[in-house]
C-alpha cells in the first residue's frame, strides 16, 4: 500500500498497550506502539517475568513439544 503525503502530516494514533493513552504510530516514535520508554520497558519486563504466555501444548523433556499419544 502506498502512503500519501498527508500520512506524514497526520500519523495514526493508537492506544498504548501499556497505559491506554494515545500513542503516535509513526516512524518518529521510537517506542511504537507504546507511548513512552517506560511503557515499552514495563511490557518487556512482564514478558521476561513470564506474566504473558502463548497458548500451546506443554513442552516435553528438553523443551521439545510433547508427543501426542493419539497419533500412531
Amino acid at each position: 500500500m502506498t502512503r500519501s503525503p498527508t500520512d506524514a502530516l497526520h500519523p495514526r494514533e493508537v492506544r498504548c498497550p501499556g497505559c491506554g493513552q494515545p500513542a503516535r504510530y509513526a516512524a518518529d516514535n521510537p517506542w511504537r506502539p507504546f507511548c513512552s520508554a517506560r511503557c515499552k520497558g514495563s511490557d518487556l519486563g512482564d514478558w521476561a517475568a513470564e506474566r504473558f504466555r502463548l497458548s500451546g501444548s506443554p513442552a516435553g523433556p528438553g523443551g521439545a513439544p510433547a508427543d501426542d499419544d493419539t497419533a500412531t
